[in-house]
């Protein structure tokens, strides 16, 4: 009998996902050690290599990729088991494993989990970051419960709740000539200057599809992976970005940064909370978005 146990396939698909030990021992909540002993154990019980070390490099062999898949679906089983056993016990009570996307993260959870701890001091939250392809694969495969993002999403066997909608401003340098006279066209010509978040953010494709009149070959990217990088390069003059209503308070006190709106009808993109398509915590989903729309405008904006 081969004896793998379910903690070890777990820090074998954090591994997978990061193929860096430092980032799966965070992931699996370990220390590297740990991982790395579970890993080797894992390995020699297989009686294959798994995973090659290359300095600081980590690729996995042709045995991990045929296993992988395996792996993944006797985790969402797992999972489901965890799940399914929960049903009779009070809503919103527990582990509830919740993805966020970046644009929304740093301006929305300061606002929802005081609230929802006062109103629900049994829920053991667990918080992932991560781009929206990211959190979608994350809770088809069971490692979400929920997760929050913008709409459309592209997946089927999601089920989605609207939260609320969260309109764009622009972000430019303090002083700048071009948006002296706002409200700012979509058309205008100074948009050839946007600078894009990196390939994977939805709000790099939104900004894309809100100044889909500008020439998109004169924007600028430069692999930037938070908004707070971009509106810093903004203050310093090197372009324009995108910014979402929720960021806009945040962003309009930064020195040599000023926020501007868009003509009417303006631009926006609606946020929403999403989970497969099933009916095991549909009730903690929906008692959660509930939770959120509660929240004062005054306070999302």
């Amino acid at each position: 009998m081969i004896g793998l146990t379910v903690r070890q396939m777990l820090y074998f698909d954090a591994l997978a996902q990061t193929l860096h030990f430092g980032r799966a021992a965070k992931l699996a909540g370990v220390s590297q050690p740990a991982l790395s002993a579970q890993i080797a154990e894992m390995e020699e019980r297989l009686n294959c290599h798994l995973f090659e070390r290359g300095g600081k490099t980590v690729r996995m062999t042709d045995e991990a990729l045929v296993l992988q898949p395996r792996i993944e679906r006797i985790l969402a089983d797992i999972r489901d088991v965890e799940t399914t056993a929960r049903r009779g016990r009070p809503a919103m009570e527990g582990r509830f494993r919740l993805g966020i996307i970046p644009t929304v993260a740093p301006y929305l959870l300061p606002r929802v989990l005081p609230e929802l701890k006062k109103h629900f001091p049994g829920l053991q939250l667990e918080l992932r970051e991560a781009v929206t392809a990211s959190l979608v694969e994350d809770n088809v495969s069971g490692r979400l419960d929920a997760f929050i993002a913008a709409l459309p999403l592209d997946q089927p066997g999601l089920v989605t709740e609207e939260l609320f909608p969260d309109r764009f401003f622009l972000a430019v340098p303090a002083g700048d000539p071009a948006f002296a006279s706002p409200p700012v066209p979509p058309e205008s010509p100074a948009l050839e200057r946007l600078m894009l978040l990196e390939e994977g953010h939805c709000l790099r494709e939104q900004a894309l599809a809100v100044c889909g009149n500008v020439r998109p070959v004169a924007m600028a990217s430069y692999g930037a992976t938070s908004l707070t990088t971009l509106l810093q390069m903004v203050a310093h003059g090197l372009g324009v970005t995108l910014v979402p209503e929720m960021a806009a308070s945040a962003a309009s006190v930064m020195p040599d940064l000023r926020i501007v709106p868009f003509q009417e009808p303006m631009p926006q993109r609606m946020i929403c909370l999403a989970w497969r398509r099933n009916k095991v915590r549909q009730d903690e989903c929906l008692e959660l978005a509930k939770i959120i729309r509660g929240l004062d405008a005054a306070v999302l904006a």
